[in-house]
């Protein structure tokens, strides 16, 4: 365990720095964005006073330096156009982002493990064409695109649009609030049963050919338990595997899916950030997406050992 604690804090300090890099090579600075073509008649007096507002005037090393022990102390830094600390923003995006992966996943469960086992029950059967073709149309279709023809039928052939009303939380509005988050949950969560149908698969087909499962039927166990607690019970581990990275992903992969439905998620707040070139509250905001995503995967370390007993052994 130390070892990974280790490896976490590797993995976020190469994200803080690649962020940080990645930023100041994207031509314009905070500047530029607000002020658009005027920055032009800016004088030298009022440039250089804008870039010591604004802390550019120092070398990266120093602002890389500075703007990470800011963090550390907890100041996430602030936000010109919204007027408020990234902190307090990220405290009311990130519980939206949350409550929209842990749905999509959710849905996603639902749908690709039962369609991965149907799949290997009969290998290569029109049983097993059918889940596949329905996979491939999971990693093929983007999101932008089944978001949007989605959100188009609901209002044109039912009238049903909540994302057109301002979000509602879950603790002031649950019915209208997961109105709003069904149909981006459902889009997401289509994408990802793919690859966790096809993990399944290919996990149950390899659980079904060992000896044990053989030597089970043998001596009579009912189909219906035979698949759950010895075939779907053997091949937890890659589904949650899979099931966490793809949890991780969500958190900063939603952003195009927010866009559409309107959804002030994480992805969304560095979507905005970068817009603006507000520096703070892109390196921030994603810093915490990257933590959120070291912590899914510690998680799912943990949940090995409680569904294998091998893993507790090692």
């Amino acid at each position: 365990m130390p070892r990974r604690l280790l490896s976490a804090l590797g993995t976020l300090l190469g994200v803080a720095v690649f962020v940080f890099v990645m930023l100041r090579a994207i031509p314009g600075n905070q500047i530029t964005a607000g002020l658009g073509i005027e920055a032009a008649a800016l004088t030298p007096a009022q440039k250089a006073a804008l870039e010591a507002y604004y802390g550019l005037d120092k070398p990266l090393v120093v602002q890389f330096f500075t703007w990470l022990g800011e963090v550390l102390t907890g100041n996430l830094g602030f936000s010109a156009r919204s007027q408020q600390s990234v902190l307090s923003m990220t405290a009311e995006s990130l519980p939206v982002t949350l409550e929209l992966a842990v749905m999509a996943i959710v849905l996603a469960l639902l749908i690709g493990v039962p369609l991965g086992m149907l799949s290997a029950s009969k290998p290569d059967s029109v049983r097993d064409g059918a889940g596949q073709l329905v996979g491939l149309a999971g990693l093929s279709i983007p999101a932008f695109l089944l978001g949007t023809t989605m959100l188009a039928l609901a209002a044109q052939q039912w009238g049903f649009n909540p994302n057109g009303q301002g979000f509602a939380r879950l603790t002031d509005d649950p019915l209208l609030n997961l109105q709003q988050m069904l149909m981006p949950a459902l889009v997401l969560g289509f994408g990802i049963a793919a690859p966790i149908m096809r993990t399944t698969r290919t996990a149950v087909l390899e659980i079904r050919s060992n000896d044990f499962i053989r030597t089970a039927r043998a001596k009579g166990v009912p189909e219906r338990r035979l698949q759950v607690k010895h075939v779907l019970r053997n091949a937890l581990v890659p589904i949650v595997t899979m099931t966490g990275l793809q949890f991780g992903y969500l958190l900063g992969g939603a952003v195009v899916v927010e866009q559409i439905f309107s959804l002030p998620g994480i992805g969304r707040q560095v979507l905005l950030g970068i817009q603006q070139k507000e520096y703070a509250v892109v390196q921030s905001t994603v810093l915490v997406i990257a933590l959120a995503f070291v912590i899914v995967n510690l998680l799912t370390d943990l949940l090995y050992r409680v569904i294998d007993p091998r893993v507790r052994a090692e």
